[in-house]
């Protein structure tokens, strides 16, 4: 199947995800039925604890759930081993950190270009420049992580994780550890390059305004889903 015929960018169902603890088994997630269409935003919101990052992870191919199934481009998860998962985020999964995850011995430029260099790609260098230009940061491609304030590092983030043309990203946090200012600056960029290229956007947020600009609002208590 081509993927101009998949409507679902990613498609759950029954999902059930537990972690084992000294006083047994504890459930995470329960029962989640989700279908993102291919090129929707979406926010995930909820109480600290619920599970949205651990929901995020799963979609993500991080870890593996405990029942039900992950279809993401139309590969289920379930039947994919740690390296399969790692080579279908290759194809088509970015990933923003609230802690942003730059390598601090690698320059703005460097950090960028990472993704696509290690796929062989010899337009690595010159799609990183066209990146951090358009995050703003062409004046600082020379520098390292520790030379950036938080804002520029997450754009650098940003810039990182839209270098290999992603079908899907996921955000956890993406503005959780920025100012008023730079949050706002972050979260422009993600809308304007998650339009521009048609991406596939699914956030984890506290953020009621960065909530209220994705296309649907999707709410995790106590493990459970459910529709703003």
């Amino acid at each position: 199947m081509q993927d101009t015929e998949i409507l679902s960018a990613l498609t759950i169902e029954k999902l059930n995800h537990s972690v084992a603890t000294s006083n047994g088994e504890l459930d995470i997630l329960k029962g989640i039925n989700l279908s993102i269409r291919d090129g929707e935003s979406v926010a995930i919101v909820g109480a600290s604890g619920s599970g949205k990052s651990t929901l995020l992870g799963l979609m993500a191919g991080l870890d593996q759930h405990t029942q039900g199934s992950i279809r993401l481009y139309d590969q289920p998860l379930e039947q994919l081993d740690e390296e399969g998962r790692a080579v279908l985020r290759g194809q088509y999964v970015g990933f923003i950190f609230q802690s942003f995850h730059l390598l601090p011995s690698l320059t703005a430029l460097e950090n960028v270009m990472l993704p696509n260099e290690l796929k062989g790609d010899r337009s690595a260098k010159d799609r990183a420049q066209s990146l951090l230009e358009q995050v703003g940061l062409s004046h600082r491609i020379s520098h390292y992580p520790r030379q950036l304030s938080g804002g520029e590092q997450q754009r650098v983030a940003i810039a990182r994780a839209f270098a290999s043309a992603p079908k899907i990203l996921f955000a956890d946090e993406p503005t959780g550890n920025l100012d008023s200012k730079n949050g706002a600056l972050v979260e422009d960029l993600l809308f304007e390059l998650n339009q521009k290229q048609g991406t596939t956007l699914v956030v984890v947020t506290h953020d009621p305004e960065l909530a209220a600009r994705c296309d649907r609002q999707i709410e995790i208590h106590d493990g459970e889903l459910k529709e703003s």
